[in-house]
């Protein structure tokens, strides 16, 4: 069984839009302190959740730390410029010291009106995305960069400094649709599964992925499997299910109309022990590195996790 890292999410959301600059440092030191493996964020461009925006804040991040990785899980890349992103982020891997994990997806593909916010067509969107990882692994590892694409023409271009991580900035693939996950073992560097997703979900993309890995040859160590949990901790678990239903409701209620049961198979609740056993169930389908989300009492939530989760999670796979 391998190794299993543990990751954080960094605060986020600030509901009056004021951020709380105060419990982002604290939430990091911390996190460093208690020794989890990575800090994350989430991106979101428009839309109703008040929610900053992630490669600004993973840069006043890697300012605030110096052990921890800070990655993105995932930005939504088809939208973006390719060549602005490369730069951003091989900036932020120089400033961090070599700390920067990016997750990059498509985005909501079978919704043709969140693409057209960006000026761009959802028939685009897998295009673009192929595209436009060939167009910064080249600016991240060669000297110049030649490429006639279709949404990309570089002629002799160059882009320095060069990430500090060799031979780039690794890229971790989201998604669900087999495409999606047979791309991420052709041509990332992680998997990373999103929150909302089930862990029913999580264990079928993971019987995916090691077929499409062994069709490739590829061996499964070297392509880490990342997943999102949501946490409650709490001695009563009935109070701690209550607070998760009634923050899914507000924020996915259309999940919940569809699946009754769509918090309980997201979220791991209750006891550390409670807790420990949901997370367990995500090491044993085949997580290498566990991003528990709390939604609440972050920093108790994090020392919880630290003391009496992660020991029993790893002493258990």
């Amino acid at each position: 069984m391998p190794h299993i890292d543990f990751g954080f999410p960094i605060p986020q959301v600030f509901l009056d839009g004021q951020a709380d600059l105060d419990l982002v440092r604290r939430t990091l030191a911390l996190g460093e302190r208690l020794g989890f493996h990575s800090a994350w964020v989430q991106d979101q461009v428009a839309g109703d959740v008040p929610l900053h925006e992630s490669l600004t804040l993973l840069s006043y991040a890697s300012a605030l730390t110096t052990r921890v990785q800070l990655g993105v899980s995932v930005l939504v890349f088809p939208i973006r410029n390719a060549v602005h992103v490369a730069k951003i982020v091989g900036t932020l891997d120089n400033l961090s010291a070599g700390r920067i994990i990016l997750g990059i997806g498509l985005g909501h593909v079978m919704a043709p009106g969140f693409f057209r916010t960006y000026g761009i067509e959802s028939t685009e969107a897998v295009r673009r995305f192929n595209e436009g990882v060939r167009v910064m692994k080249s600016l991240w590892t060669e000297p110049v960069t030649n490429i006639e694409g279709e949404f990309y023409q570089l002629k002799q271009t160059g882009m320095w400094p060069k990430p500090v991580q060799k031979p780039h900035v690794p890229l971790w693939f989201g998604g669900q649709h087999p495409d999606a996950l047979r791309r991420a073992v052709k041509y990332a560097d992680g998997y990373t599964c999103a929150g909302p997703n089930t862990t029913d979900h999580f264990a079928d993309f993971v019987v995916q992925i090691r077929r499409f890995l062994d069709e490739e040859g590829r061996d499964p160590a070297t392509l880490p499997l990342s997943k999102r949990v949501y946490i409650g901790i709490d001695d009563n678990a009935e109070r701690a299910k209550r607070r998760l239903d009634e923050f899914f409701q507000a924020r996915y209620p259309w999940q919940i109309e569809r699946n009754p049961d769509f918090v309980a198979d997201i979220c791991a609740w209750g006891s550390t022990a409670q807790v420990a056993e949901g997370l367990r169930r995500l090491a044993k389908i085949g997580a290498t590195t566990i991003i528990a989300n709390p939604l609440w009492d972050f920093e108790e939530q994090l020392e919880a996790l630290a003391a009496e989760v992660i020991p029993a999670v790893r002493s258990a796979v």
